[in-house]
């Protein structure tokens, strides 16, 4: 699995002093641009000389425990699936600290060309890159299954 760490800023909390649960979703954005750092050029790239964009289509979370101010959050992210433009992301977002769950997400996102906005066939060298993730994955429900 690929793993990314962020602290959490004191902009992102609340009046309560938790992290603003939309933020998850940005933290997860975070996560994948830091993956897709690993192409030639990294995430940026992509758009600004591949033409390529990965636009979220599906977010569905689980909050388990709360981060905070100062917290350190350590991303799990597995390869759920890959499909033939899509690719479904498990993330485990937990408490560095004590390695408590803080949210579960499952994240689809679809390749897209940019100046089409049309899905398109996830290229050769991601494939690759999602492969070098995929087979370490420990829940069952989250293996890489690749279609063609």
């Amino acid at each position: 699995m690929f793993v990314f760490r962020r602290p959490v800023r004191f902009a992102e909390v609340d009046a309560a002093g938790l992290v603003f649960f939309p933020r998850y979703h940005e933290y997860c954005h975070d996560a994948l641009e830091a993956f897709f750092g690993e192409l030639p050029g990294g995430y940026a790239a992509l758009f600004r000389e591949r033409d390529l964009g990965v636009p979220t289509v599906h977010l569905e979370t689980d909050f388990k425990s709360p981060l905070r101010f100062g917290d350190v959050a350590r991303f799990e992210m597995a390869i759920a699936r890959v499909g033939r433009t899509s690719v479904t992301f498990h993330h485990t977002i937990r408490r560095e600290s004590d390695g408590v769950v803080a949210a579960t997400v499952r994240h689809v996102v679809v390749m897209t060309r940019i100046s089409t906005l049309t899905p398109i066939p996830v290229p050769g060298d991601i494939l690759e890159l999602l492969g070098r993730y995929g087979s370490e994955v420990n829940d069952p429900g989250c293996g890489l299954k690749a279609e063609r």
